[in-house]
């Protein structure tokens, strides 16, 4: 299945380096090579093949490169599903994935993808088995193996305990049982400049933080479920697909800490169960152009709109802007012709603070003979405590303890490839 794995840094070098079969020479100088036909890393495909029946898989996070070579045609998903598996597991490790994290811990990333993959093959996921044969690092294993000139390998051996639910292991004791859960919708959406909805979409993923003791058999309803109806869904192992499948219930044993519980996507058709509205109109004429972009929370529940900005490349034509912002600020880069407006906070009632608006002029080269563009507003967002969809975690019930867990519950709305066409 999969031959080899590297792992990246912003500028192309390789950090990790593992083979599971014969390497293939120059695969990173020929998935380099074809990615740098982009000029924007995220619009690289994430599965890309070459004339030389070669398969690069490949994801982009906090500017690292996971990217795995084959050497034959695979199912896509399985392989980006064990990047993303192999991800939240050096998060669920080292707690960030950076390039520094990675050099001082490259012996447990190392011992991980052992046990990871078998012939390229993916063997072990859970991260409760993981980490019952590679133990993570604590503070006192590292001053440990410090002191003793030796590697950052954590010192606890296994306990060859391990439970019959994999996901689970035995004997876990909380003073205080207590789970939460976090709703996350990302949108990604293509506008007309008119409102229209060329294509929009929610993906959404419940995640889990267990603390509870012993081995708790949940039963988790859900308010609004019938949105779901037969859309894509996944889940994690532990849950019964049956019972979801019957009664829309969600029961299941949880693993101990962070895990994703489900993740769906929703189709969202109408324009008025997006969560905000924006009017742009840029018009290019021959040395000047005109423009007025308006930003406003609609359909938001109530809830203001945070991180609210959006950027837009300019005609190569235009040298200059002056321009007017009612909220925020904005900056233009000369080089790249990048007008970018921050707005931040908007508040949910706008008829008392005013829509926030960007208006002014465009002046352009004198020599210059424009043509009116195609242009593509980027916009990015979130919306605390508001879903989309409608999706809301309603009860829980705990079989087989005699406790009652504490319960907290987050939602939150942001906007993922989200574009305005005009």
């Amino acid at each position: 299945m999969i031959n080899s794995l590297f792992i990246l840094d912003r500028n192309g070098k390789v950090i990790i380096e593992k083979h599971w079969r014969k390497p293939v020479p120059g695969a990173v100088d020929q998935f380099l090579k074809v990615s740098q036909l982009s000029s924007i890393p995220q619009e690289v495909p994430p599965v890309i093949a070459t004339a030389d029946d070669l398969y690069f898989h490949h994801i982009l996070r906090s500017g690292l490169v996971f990217l795995t070579v084959t050497v034959e045609e695979v199912a896509p998903l399985s392989v980006l599903h064990f990047l993303h598996r192999f991800l939240d597991l050096l998060i669920d490790y080292f707690g960030a994935v950076t390039e520094t994290t990675l050099k001082e811990n490259f012996v447990i990333v190392y011992e991980l993808l052992e046990e990871l993959l078998d012939y390229g093959y993916p063997y072990i996921t859970e991260p409760n088995i993981l980490k019952e044969i590679v133990p993570p690092t604590t503070l006192l294993s590292t001053v440990i193996n410090a002191v003793s000139l030796g590697t950052t390998y954590g010192t606890k051996l296994p306990s060859g305990n391990l439970s019959t639910i994999p996901w689970r292991s035995t004997g876990i004791k909380y003073t205080n049982n207590e789970i939460f859960f976090d709703i996350v919708e990302t949108i990604d959406a293509i506008l007309e400049k008119n409102g229209n909805v060329i294509m929009a979409e929610t993906h959404g993923e419940i995640l889990c933080n267990s603390r509870l003791s012993g081995m708790p058999d949940l039963y988790l309803s859900l308010l609004n479920h019938r949105m779901l109806g037969n859309k894509m869904t996944s889940f994690h192992p532990c849950v019964r697909l049956h019972r979801f499948e019957k009664d829309r219930v969600l029961s299941f044993v949880p693993p101990d800490g962070q895990f994703k519980l489900m993740d769906y996507t929703v189709d969202l058709v109408a324009a008025n169960t997006l969560p905000l509205l924006i009017k742009p109109h840029i018009h290019i004429a021959k040395r000047s152009g005109k423009l007025n972009i308006s930003f406003q929370p609609r359909s938001t529940g109530g809830k203001g709109i945070e991180n609210a900005a959006l950027s837009v490349t300019l005609p190569p034509e235009v040298t200059s802007v002056k321009l007017n912002a009612s909220a925020g600020q904005y900056t233009f880069d000369h080089n790249t012709k990048e007008l970018r407006w921050t707005i931040g906070k908007i508040a949910a009632d706008f008829n008392v603070a005013g829509v926030p608006q960007l208006t002014g002029s465009l002046y352009l080269d004198a020599d210059a003979s424009p043509v009116q563009p195609l242009l593509t507003i980027y916009v990015d967002f979130k919306v605390n405590m508001f879903t989309a969809t409608g999706l809301k975690i309603d009860t829980l019930q705990v079989h087989h303890e005699a406790y009652k867990p504490f319960k907290g519950v987050r939602t939150v709305t942001r906007a993922g490839r989200y574009q305005i066409r005009i």
